[in-house]
């Protein structure tokens, strides 16, 4: 490896770590749930199962090809690498985010689809799918969430939690943040007795994506 590329690792590796805690910091996981992982020409790094993430450091670096033959470092990938890879081989993502966000993780359990409350919905691509459940770490898990992430960079996993990916860690842990902001306003909205939410037309989240392109992220 070229000091170039180990360069690169390192640097990947220092915002996998710095995503992971900002995860716990902002409550989107407990203890060592959810994971993070980032790709660096052809290897995919990744947090270790069972490792909190505080204690992460330089010398725990994680890395796997591909096909999840670990290349760097000595301790176990998450039990999710099957999710990770998945994203990674279907998708131009740089970088994952899975979360078991609270508010996401209930509306999971509620709904197949989170009603379009917000335009948020059209920053993920359009309106959220949830992934039919099956059990964490499976390839049918993973192969649920790509149907659910069809056109795109966000699913919520039923009875789990969530997935998102993006161009960079930032985006993608942005896009996570904003997927359980989503969820919790129509938790919220739903809520109040005798009244039921406004909802988005589909033409209306489709004049927000067009305006995205356009003009960039609102704000």
């Amino acid at each position: 490896m070229s000091d170039q590329q180990r360069d690169a690792i390192g640097r990947a590796w220092d915002g996998v770590v710095a995503t992971a805690r900002r995860t716990a910091a902002e409550g989107l996981v407990v203890g060592t749930s959810g994971n993070v992982s980032a790709r660096v020409g052809t290897t995919i790094l990744v947090t270790p199962s069972g490792v909190p993430y505080d204690r992460l450091g330089p010398k725990d670096v994680v890395g796997v090809d591909p096909e999840g033959n670990r290349v760097l470092g000595e301790l176990a990938p998450t039990s999710e690498l099957p999710l990770h890879l998945a994203v990674y081989r279907n998708t131009d993502a740089a970088a994952v985010v899975h979360t078991h966000a609270v508010h996401a993780t209930a509306v999971s359990t509620l709904v197949p689809e989170i009603p379009s409350v917000h335009y948020a919905a059209a920053m993920l691509g359009g309106p959220v799918r949830v992934a039919a459940y099956a059990r964490y770490g499976t390839e049918e898990l993973a192969a649920n969430m790509l149907a659910a992430l069809r056109d795109r960079t966000g699913c919520l996993l039923q009875n789990h939690g969530t997935v998102t990916y993006g161009a960079t860690l930032d985006q993608a842990y942005d896009r996570t943040a904003q997927l359980e902001w989503l969820c919790r306003l129509w938790l919220a909205a739903s809520s109040v007795p005798g009244r039921s939410p406004s909802l988005l037309t589909p033409e209306q989240l489709d004049d927000v994506q067009e305006a995205l392109k356009g003009y960039g992220q609102p704000g």
